[in-house]
Formats: C-alpha cells, sequence, structure tokens
C-alpha cells in the first residue's frame, strides 16, 4: 500500500507522522507491542557483508555554498536530468542544510511532496527549523539510522542521494532496506564524484556494482562536469536478495 504526504503534512523532527495516518489507536499502540514481542522471541537480526573498501567520514553538513551551487545550475541540472516533475513524491536523503530539499519543494509544487531526512539530529533539527521559517508545507523533515533510511514502503517517485552515498558505512543493508519505498517506475538518484571513496566520491563502476548486488539497476548515467562527477539513476530489478545471498564487490 502506497503511504503519502496529505497535503496538510505538519514539518515534524523525529518522526513521520503520515505513516501512522489512517491507523486507530489500537493500531497504534499494538505496533511496538508486536516490535517488543519479536524481540522477545529472540528473533536473529539479518546479517548483511560489510562493505569492501573505505568509508568516507561525515565532515559537514553542507557539499558547498548554495550560492556556488547555484552559479553553476547543479541543481537544476540534477532536477532535470531526473525527471522532477510537480505532483512527484521526493525522499531526499543525507539532506543536510537542505539545499535540494528546498528546490525539490520548489520543483513539485503544493501537490507534491519532500521527505528530508538526515542521521544528525542537530543537523535534522536545524533543517526542520528551516522548513518551517519558509512555510514549506509540502515537506516534512524526519531523522534516519546509519544502516536504515526508513521510508514508507511504495511511496517515492524518486530517491535523492546527493554527494552521501560514501558516507554510508553499511551500503549493502542500507540499499536493501531502502528499495521497498520505491513506487512503481521509481530511480534512486546518486550524485557523486568519480574518486575512491576515501576522498568523498565513489567510483561508478563500484557503486554500480554494489547496487546491482542488491537488486538494482543503472538505468541512466549522465555526467555533471560542474561537480566533477555524475548523476547516477537505478531501478529496482528482478526479486531482491535475501541478505545471505547479497556478495560484497571489492573496493
Amino acid at each position: 500500500m502506497s503511504i503519502r504526504m496529505p497535503a496538510s503534512a505538519p514539518t515534524v523532527i523525529g518522526t513521520w507522522v503520515p505513516a501512522f495516518a489512517g491507523m486507530t489507536k489500537g493500531m497504534r499502540i499494538a505496533l511496538p507491542l508486536l516490535a517488543l514481542a519479536a524481540c522477545n522471541r529472540g528473533e536473529k537480526p539479518l546479517a548483511f557483508p560489510k562493505a569492501d573498501r573505505p568509508v568516507a567520514p561525515i565532515t559537514s553538513s553542507r557539499f558547498s555554498t548554495e550560492e556556488a551551487r547555484d552559479r553553476v545550475h547543479e541543481s537544476g541540472t540534477v532536477m532535470d536530468t531526473a525527471g522532477i516533475k510537480p505532483g512527484m513524491t521526493v525522499a531526499d536523503i543525507g539532506a543536510g542544510e537542505g539545499y535540494y530539499t528546498i528546490r525539490l519543494a520548489q520543483r513539485v509544487g503544493e501537490d507534491g511532496r519532500v521527505l528530508a531526512e538526515d542521521i544528525v539530529p542537530a543537523v535534522r533539527n536545524a533543517l526542520a527549523e528551516r522548513v518551517t521559517r519558509e512555510r514549506l508545507d509540502n515537506v516534512s523533515v524526519k531523522l534516519g539510522e546509519p544502516a536504515n533510511p526508513k521510508l514508507p514502503e511504495d511511496s517515492f517517485d524518486r530517491v535523492f542521494m546527493v554527494h552521501m552515498y560514501h558516507e554510508i558505512a553499511a551500503p549493502y543493508e542500507f540499499l536493501w532496506r531502502m528499495r521497498p519505498s520505491l513506487s512503481a517506475g521509481g530511480r534512486v538518484i546518486v550524485v557523486d564524484a568519480e574518486r575512491a571513496t576515501k576522498d568523498h566520491g565513489t567510483p561508478l563502476k563500484l557503486l554500480t556494482c554494489e547496487f546491482a548486488a542488491v537488486g538494482y539497476r543503472l538505468a541512466q548515467n549522465t555526467p555533471l562536469p560542474a561537480a566533477d562527477g555524475y548523476i547516477a539513476q537505478f531501478e529496482a530489478a528482478g526479486e531482491r536478495p535475501e541478505p545471505g545471498q547479497i556478495k560484497a564487490c571489492r573496493g
């Protein structure tokens, strides 16, 4: 079932209210009880392979200044290439200060929706304040987890991951858990630089391999000269493999 944000969705900190829309009070109470029961049964956590390459540390909530990025038309180029249109539902993962969040909100319009997510609480809080200050009623802000974006299933036309993929410490688990969030025809948009992960980039060959290991195919790749990189677009392909079937790519 697709879970999409209603027009009146508020900006929230720490949770995404529409995920519980339509639930009765009893259903909302039952959810944590079911989770507790699963823990009590001693179910083993899923095991995913580790990344066989360096993981870049998170050093800043911004890639560059917004003015510098706008001078080279970065966001416009990326959104045009990704086919962002009014009415779409989009996730901005690793949103940072909100450079793409703000511009995506303007592009999808009042009938579209944007979910902005970051794993650093202070960054998430600052972005929520900005969204409220700029009165972006079509944006919700959420705190994610390093290995799990915790996105609702069958909900997003596009999932943006801009200049942050190389910072994901558990890429196979992250991509595996993210895949069900794509709606029919949905795509993951990765913007990164063609350099080693330790140098805050991801070689396209390695990126394609890691996505393929979890059941995605590269649908389109476009150079992004202004950022010395590329815009890679992935679609879900075939069945999502079991975690134990995933093989790590050599970095």
